[in-house]
Protein backbone atom coordinates (compact mmCIF):
# COMPACT_ATOMS: atom_id res chain seq x y z
CA UNK A 1 0.00 0.00 0.00
CA UNK A 2 1.20 3.50 -0.71
CA UNK A 3 2.76 4.74 2.54
CA UNK A 4 2.12 8.39 1.66
CA UNK A 5 -1.60 7.73 1.14
CA UNK A 6 -1.80 5.78 4.39
CA UNK A 7 -0.17 8.53 6.41
CA UNK A 8 -2.13 11.28 4.67
CA UNK A 9 -5.43 9.58 5.54
CA UNK A 10 -4.28 9.07 9.12
CA UNK A 11 -3.20 12.70 9.49
CA UNK A 12 -6.54 13.86 8.00
CA UNK A 13 -8.40 11.56 10.40
CA UNK A 14 -6.45 12.92 13.36
CA UNK A 15 -6.99 16.56 12.39
CA UNK A 16 -10.72 16.16 11.78
CA UNK A 17 -11.13 14.12 14.97
CA UNK A 18 -9.41 16.91 16.90
CA UNK A 19 -11.65 19.52 15.30
CA UNK A 20 -14.72 17.49 16.19
CA UNK A 21 -13.53 17.08 19.78
CA UNK A 22 -13.01 20.82 19.99
CA UNK A 23 -16.58 21.53 18.89
CA UNK A 24 -18.17 19.19 21.43
CA UNK A 25 -15.84 20.42 24.18
CA UNK A 26 -16.72 24.03 23.36
CA UNK A 27 -20.41 23.20 23.82
CA UNK A 28 -19.61 21.48 27.12
CA UNK A 29 -17.46 24.14 28.76
CA UNK A 30 -18.77 27.36 27.23
CA UNK A 31 -21.96 27.33 25.17
CA UNK A 32 -24.24 25.26 27.39
CA UNK A 33 -23.02 26.74 30.70
CA UNK A 34 -23.52 30.20 29.21
CA UNK A 35 -27.00 29.38 27.96
CA UNK A 36 -27.90 27.77 31.30
CA UNK A 37 -27.77 31.22 32.91
CA UNK A 38 -30.30 32.73 30.51
CA UNK A 39 -34.07 33.00 30.76
CA UNK A 40 -36.22 30.47 28.90
CA UNK A 41 -36.94 32.63 25.86
CA UNK A 42 -33.27 33.53 25.38
CA UNK A 43 -32.20 29.90 25.80
CA UNK A 44 -34.70 28.59 23.26
CA UNK A 45 -34.07 31.29 20.65
CA UNK A 46 -30.27 31.31 21.09
CA UNK A 47 -29.87 27.53 21.09
CA UNK A 48 -32.07 27.26 17.99
CA UNK A 49 -29.98 29.90 16.22
CA UNK A 50 -26.70 28.20 17.18
CA UNK A 51 -28.00 24.81 16.04
CA UNK A 52 -29.13 26.20 12.69
CA UNK A 53 -25.77 27.92 12.21
CA UNK A 54 -23.65 24.85 12.97
CA UNK A 55 -25.28 22.82 10.21
CA UNK A 56 -22.97 24.16 7.52
CA UNK A 57 -20.43 22.69 5.11
CA UNK A 58 -17.42 23.81 7.14
CA UNK A 59 -18.51 21.94 10.27
CA UNK A 60 -20.02 18.97 8.48
CA UNK A 61 -16.98 18.32 6.24
CA UNK A 62 -14.12 19.47 8.44
CA UNK A 63 -15.28 17.94 11.68
CA UNK A 64 -18.40 15.84 12.07
CA UNK A 65 -18.44 13.72 8.89
CA UNK A 66 -14.79 14.39 8.13
CA UNK A 67 -13.74 12.52 11.26
CA UNK A 68 -15.94 9.57 10.32
CA UNK A 69 -14.88 9.44 6.66
CA UNK A 70 -11.15 9.98 7.19
CA UNK A 71 -10.94 7.59 10.15
CA UNK A 72 -12.73 4.93 8.10
CA UNK A 73 -10.36 5.56 5.19
CA UNK A 74 -7.34 5.44 7.49
CA UNK A 75 -8.52 2.13 8.97
CA UNK A 76 -9.09 0.61 5.54
CA UNK A 77 -5.69 1.77 4.32
CA UNK A 78 -3.94 0.40 7.42
CA UNK A 79 -5.63 -3.02 7.57
CA UNK A 80 -2.35 -4.94 7.60
CA UNK A 81 -0.32 -2.36 9.50
CA UNK A 82 0.62 -1.97 13.17
CA UNK A 83 -1.49 1.18 13.59
CA UNK A 84 -4.74 -0.52 12.49
CA UNK A 85 -5.91 -1.54 15.97
CA UNK A 86 -5.53 2.01 17.31
CA UNK A 87 -7.38 3.45 14.34
CA UNK A 88 -10.13 0.83 14.55
CA UNK A 89 -10.62 1.57 18.25
CA UNK A 90 -10.90 5.30 17.47
CA UNK A 91 -13.45 4.52 14.78
CA UNK A 92 -15.56 2.45 17.19
CA UNK A 93 -15.55 5.29 19.73
CA UNK A 94 -16.47 7.84 17.10
CA UNK A 95 -19.24 5.61 15.75
CA UNK A 96 -20.66 5.50 19.30
CA UNK A 97 -20.52 9.31 19.37
CA UNK A 98 -22.42 9.50 16.08
CA UNK A 99 -25.01 7.10 17.49
CA UNK A 100 -25.46 9.26 20.59
CA UNK A 101 -25.78 12.36 18.42
CA UNK A 102 -28.47 10.75 16.26
CA UNK A 103 -30.36 9.20 19.17
CA UNK A 104 -30.07 11.86 21.88
CA UNK A 105 -29.07 15.24 20.47
CA UNK A 106 -30.63 15.56 17.03
CA UNK A 107 -34.22 14.83 18.13
CA UNK A 108 -33.95 17.43 20.91
CA UNK A 109 -32.30 19.98 18.65
CA UNK A 110 -34.87 19.48 15.90
CA UNK A 111 -37.83 19.70 18.28
CA UNK A 112 -36.51 22.92 19.77
CA UNK A 113 -35.87 24.43 16.32
CA UNK A 114 -39.37 23.44 15.21
CA UNK A 115 -40.84 25.19 18.24
CA UNK A 116 -39.17 28.45 17.26
CA UNK A 117 -39.37 28.06 13.48
CA UNK A 118 -42.27 30.44 13.16
CA UNK A 119 -40.71 33.19 15.27
CA UNK A 120 -41.43 33.60 18.95
CA UNK A 121 -42.01 30.33 20.81
CA UNK A 122 -45.52 30.08 22.25
CA UNK A 123 -44.31 28.84 25.63
CA UNK A 124 -40.52 29.18 26.03
CA UNK A 125 -40.53 27.51 29.46
CA UNK A 126 -42.37 24.45 28.13
CA UNK A 127 -40.11 24.33 25.07
CA UNK A 128 -36.98 24.46 27.21
CA UNK A 129 -38.34 21.84 29.57
CA UNK A 130 -39.28 19.51 26.70
CA UNK A 131 -35.77 19.98 25.25
CA UNK A 132 -34.28 18.19 28.24
CA UNK A 133 -31.32 20.44 28.82
CA UNK A 134 -29.75 18.31 31.58
CA UNK A 135 -29.96 15.17 29.44
CA UNK A 136 -28.50 16.99 26.42
CA UNK A 137 -25.59 18.28 28.53
CA UNK A 138 -24.91 14.94 30.25
CA UNK A 139 -24.76 13.06 26.94
CA UNK A 140 -22.65 15.80 25.39
CA UNK A 141 -20.03 15.15 28.07
CA UNK A 142 -20.12 11.49 27.01
CA UNK A 143 -19.50 12.65 23.42
CA UNK A 144 -16.57 14.75 24.65
CA UNK A 145 -15.04 11.76 26.44
CA UNK A 146 -15.50 9.50 23.42
CA UNK A 147 -14.18 12.12 21.01
CA UNK A 148 -11.11 13.02 23.06
CA UNK A 149 -10.36 9.33 23.54
CA UNK A 150 -10.66 8.71 19.81
CA UNK A 151 -8.41 11.69 19.14
CA UNK A 152 -5.81 10.33 21.56
CA UNK A 153 -5.96 6.92 19.89
CA UNK A 154 -5.38 8.50 16.49
CA UNK A 155 -2.47 10.52 17.86
CA UNK A 156 -0.94 7.29 19.11
CA UNK A 157 -1.66 5.63 15.75
CA UNK A 158 0.43 8.36 14.13
CA UNK A 159 3.32 7.51 16.45
CA UNK A 160 2.96 3.79 15.71
CA UNK A 161 2.68 4.39 11.95
CA UNK A 162 5.68 6.73 12.04
CA UNK A 163 7.77 4.17 13.93
CA UNK A 164 6.76 1.47 11.45
CA UNK A 165 7.67 3.73 8.52
CA UNK A 166 11.16 4.04 9.94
Amino acid sequence: MNETLQLTALVAATITMGLSAGVFLLYAHTIMPGLKTTDDRTFVVAFGAIDRAIINPVFMVSAFFGALVFTTAAALLQLDEEAFGWIAAALVLYAALVGITVRVHLPRNDALKAAVAEGEPDDPAATRSAFGEATWVRWNWVRVALNLSAFGLLCWALVVAGDAAG
